[in-house]
């Protein structure tokens, strides 16, 4: 009996998390993959066929006979999906570099920093959590507008001679997308760089490495874990928003989230709309079935 508690107990940690996956994750994915291969109806809900459980097996079977992938080939014949779909990469693509390339120095001045400074620098950068993401971005258009606090800063220190436009532009879009996002890029940089053992960096530095050197040659291939999780954390996120691009984008500012919605709300095709959700979740596995194959090579060296 004393060695069946600890073995339940066990079982159950990891039951856990897989009963979360499947109730919260798998069991919606399917529901919306089912919905993909209905076809739109003036109905509610908008779409046929529906299971009918009051009917059975059967009913659910003669349901499912009437399944089609039209919703998928009419993705693969409008140029406008494809266009959203390689759109949404390029700019998260983008804001991810820009994340990074703001994000590391962050994470490395924080790992740097004394001991005792490391929890209010850290509080700092949480701290824009406590505050709804809807009003932060709201916030940006005061700023970003032509007659906004930045315009407003460059005409007085005289850099510029005319407001700059910036909203309902992409670069709008790539401020909000940053600025959102970054410290889900410094956390885990931070926590990695904050667990490397820094003898390291003496040791290359005693055999002749310069500090550039070093930090090139030891500091950044240990902290690449940190990068790759940074890197996911905001890529995947940014591909599919919906509430930056609508609010900081202007019209030409095209991402699948901004389709999504219109597909959803506006024409109210739910068929359509969730083939267009399940064919970016299965571009989004690629980037994490990728982490997950060099997490599991950088885990089998450390063996």
């Amino acid at each position: 009996m004393a060695k069946l508690v600890p073995a339940l107990v066990s079982r159950l940690v990891i039951i856990i998390p897989y009963a979360w996956l499947l109730f919260f994750f798998l069991v919606p994915f399917f529901i919306v993959f089912r919905i993909s291969l209905s076809q739109t109806a003036i109905a509610m809900p908008p779409y046929t066929p529906v299971f009918d459980l009051a009917e059975g097996l059967s009913g659910i079977l003669a349901s499912m006979r009437a399944f089609s992938a039209d919703n998928y080939v009419w993705l693969t014949e409008d140029v406008l999906y494809f266009n959203a779909y390689v759109s949404s990469i390029v700019i998260a693509t983008v804001s991810t570099f820009l994340t990074l390339l703001f994000g590391y120095p962050i994470a490395y001045g924080m790992a740097k920093a004394p001991g005792s400074m490391r929890p209010m620098l850290l509080m700092m950068v949480i701290l824009p959590f406590w505050t709804s993401f809807l009003i932060r971005v709201y916030a940006w258009i005061a700023i970003l507008k032509p007659e906004g606090l930045l315009n407003q800063f460059l005409l007085a220190i005289g850099i510029i001679d005319q407001p700059l436009i910036i909203l309902n532009t992409n670069s709008a879009v790539y401020i909000g997308i940053v600025y959102s996002y970054l410290p889900f890029m410094v956390l885990p940089i931070y926590s990695a760089l904050e667990k490397m053992d820094h003898s390291l960096i003496e040791a290359a530095q005693d055999l002749g490495c310069t500090p550039i050197k070093a930090f090139w040659r030891v500091t950044f291939p240990l902290s690449i874990p940190g990068v790759i999780a940074g890197c996911l954390l905001v890529f995947i996120p940014a591909v599919g928003e919906f509430v930056v691009p609508d609010l900081l984008g202007g019209s030409e500012t095209l991402m699948i989230g901004k389709t999504l919605w219109n597909e959803f709300n506006s024409n109210r095709d739910w068929p359509v709309s969730s083939a267009v959700a399940t064919i970016l979740l299965l571009i989004l596995v690629i980037p994490i079935v990728y982490f997950q194959n060099v997490q599991s090579r950088v885990d089998g060296e450390g063996r």
